[in-house]
Order: structure tokens, then C-alpha cells, then sequence
């Protein structure tokens, strides 16, 4: 019982996870025709709505890693949700590595809440001895968004698999 009702949960809080990603990624075509005045205008109207949604991905990774102590080792369930966590650490990974310094240059203007200010000073920018191009950190904020958007289809696929396919 503890298993069907810690994978639900599990697949739930990735959907979530996923859908958030996807959403961003499925914005690139038409954000990529925006003129620079109106990208700006429009990269901080994610804050703080993301943000909060952005806690599922730490805890479907924590919900992932409990999944797989209460998950019968020699099965096809163990393997998926082993996957599952793969994808979950590179969605971490490309946030950041590629997203979080961007989101720091997109906001550094802004006034966020204290919680919203703490997280995105995480990890300070480090200087750049060249100034970037407007358009190479759109490229890399949506790119990178596309990226973690096949990260969480992996795994919330992998953790369906062996959800359902698992019993």
C-alpha cells in the first residue's frame, strides 16, 4: 500500500514538475520573434509563479529517491524509476548550469519578496571579461528550457511505466 500510494504521489508531483518545463519549452517559437524591449518586458512576469511551482522538482527528486528504497530491486520498476531519477538530476543540472545565471541577469532589476531575492542571489553570477548579446541569453534561457522539458518527460514517462506496468 505504501508503494501505490508513494508512486502516485511520485508521478503527480513530476507531472506538475513537467508541466512547468513544457510550458516554457512550448513558448520558444514565439518568444523567439519578440524584439529585445518586449523579451525584457516579459521575462519577469514568471516570478513569482514559477518559482513556487519550481519546488516540485526537489521533491518529486525526493519522492523519486523514497520510491526507489521501497521498490523491489530485481525489477523492471527499480530500473524505470532509477531512470526516472536521471532525468530529474539533469533537469536539475540544466537549471543550473544554463537557466539560474540567466534568470540572475533577467531579475537583477527587480524587486522580488526576501525568499524570491535569496534563491535567485544563489550561486552568484560569476563576471564575464566579454558582455553577452541580449539574444545569446534568450537562446540559452529557452534552449535550456527545452532540455529540461525532455528531462521531466523521461522521467514522469519512466515513472509511469512502472506504475503501471510494475504490478
Amino acid at each position: 500500500m505504501i508503494l501505490c500510494v508513494l508512486q502516485i504521489l511520485t508521478v503527480l508531483v513530476v507531472a506538475v514538475a513537467m508541466a512547468l518545463s513544457l510550458a516554457h519549452a512550448l513558448e520558444l517559437p514565439g518568444k523567439m520573434r519578440l524584439t529585445k524591449e518586449a523579451y525584457y518586458a516579459m521575462q519577469p512576469i514568471y516570478y513569482p509563479g514559477f518559482t513556487f511551482g519550481g519546488f516540485t522538482e526537489p521533491v518529486g527528486t525526493i519522492l523519486t529517491i523514497l520510491l526507489l528504497f521501497v521498490t523491489p530491486v530485481a525489477s523492471a520498476a527499480f530500473w524505470l524509476t532509477i531512470t526516472a531519477l536521471a532525468g530529474l538530476i539533469g533537469m536539475q543540472a540544466t537549471y543550473w548550469i544554463f537557466t539560474h545565471p540567466v534568470n540572475q541577469f533577467w531579475l537583477q532589476n527587480e524587486k522580488l519578496n526576501r525568499m524570491g531575492s535569496g534563491f535567485f542571489s544563489f550561486a552568484a553570477k560569476t563576471p564575464r571579461s566579454t558582455p553577452v548579446s541580449w539574444t545569446e541569453l534568450r537562446d540559452r534561457w529557452e534552449y535550456s528550457h527545452v532540455a529540461r522539458a525532455l528531462f521531466a518527460f523521461v522521467s514522469l514517462g519512466a515513472l509511469v511505466i512502472a506504475t503501471a506496468c510494475g504490478r
